[in-house]
């Protein structure tokens, strides 16, 4: 839900406090997020980020089975640190850009849904600092959302025990080593995550439809996700945006391998890079009453 015209802030401070005078970005920012934390979709997604680890424990609890086509999903009742690497196993494949989609691909087309774009335009904020502002609370939400599936994802995998878990080198893992690979490679995620953000954003400016910036980063994820499973070139494969979620599984192999996440990193600042600049030039060369 996005605030209607009359509800925006006038930006406009007080003679008394121009001393205090905060800069328009922040400003912005944190409007932008007050706005969200009144969205009913962007307190879902935290609320589901929160609950479907624990309700993936309880299925994993009430029935014998385990999901043996994933990685550790064979060790999900032997250590609970299988727990949250078979819940970031799916997320990869299509949650994490759904998760971010929800916010980055509506914060812009919400004020063409709504008309409000003449009158945020016209207030003192910059058209930068509006840009600015509302990339910085989707990556706020992107990130925050991220920190909490993590932290649910790992207290979830306690329920299961905190015994040693097997590394894909056959390897036994110690607990508290177990730990700190589990939160690495959950924080592998948060490179590509930003790289979709940025994409919705651009989708969401260039489209002025929140269905799209919404709908379309997910179905761009599940095609690149396909996409790797087909024999292409190293090269292509590399310049994925979706290639870069897969990057933790070198860290629970023996030698470590960093390679896939040095190069996810490039690919995903290059993908962050080129949104940010594409979405930013349509922005700047909008026209303030076009619809």
């Amino acid at each position: 839900m996005t605030l209607a015209a009359d509800r925006w802030p006038t930006f406009v401070e007080p003679a008394a406090a121009t001393a205090t005078h905060r800069p328009g970005v922040v400003v912005v920012w944190r409007w932008e997020l007050i706005k969200l934390a009144g969205q009913i979709r962007a307190r879902a997604m935290a609320t589901l980020c929160l609950l479907v680890p624990f309700l993936v424990v309880n299925a994993f609890l009430l029935q014998s089975a385990v999901p043996q086509d994933t990685l550790f999903g064979q060790w999900v009742h032997s250590s609970g640190f299988a727990v949250p690497l078979v819940i970031l196993g799916f997320s990869g494949q299509w949650a994490l850009p759904l998760m971010t989609a929800i916010v980055a691909g509506d914060i812009f087309s919400s004020e063409d849904h709504f008309g409000t774009w003449k009158t945020v335009l016209t207030r003192s904020r910059s058209r930068g600092e509006i840009f600015a502002g509302k990339l910085a609370a989707a990556l706020t939400y992107t990130v925050a959302m991220l920190v909490v599936l993590t932290g649910a994802s790992l207290l979830a995998g306690f329920a299961m025990g905190t015994q040693p878990l097997v590394g894909l080198s056959g390897q036994l893992v110690p607990a508290g080593h177990a730990e700190g690979l589990v939160l690495a490679s959950w924080a592998t995620q948060l490179a590509p995550l930003l790289g979709f953000c940025t994409l919705a954003v651009l989708l969401s400016v260039a489209s002025r439809n929140s269905a799209i910036g919404m709908g379309a980063p997910v179905l761009i994820g599940l095609v690149m996700q396909l996409a790797t499973l087909v024999n292409l070139p190293e090269s292509v494969r590399a310049g994925l945006l979706a290639t870069p979620f897969a990057s933790w599984h070198g860290f629970w192999v023996q030698p470590y391998f960093y390679g896939p996440f040095r190069e996810g990193l490039v690919t995903s600042a290059a993908w962050f890079a080129a949104c940010t600049a594409a979405a930013w030039v349509v922005f700047r060369r909008r026209s303030i009453g076009a619809s």
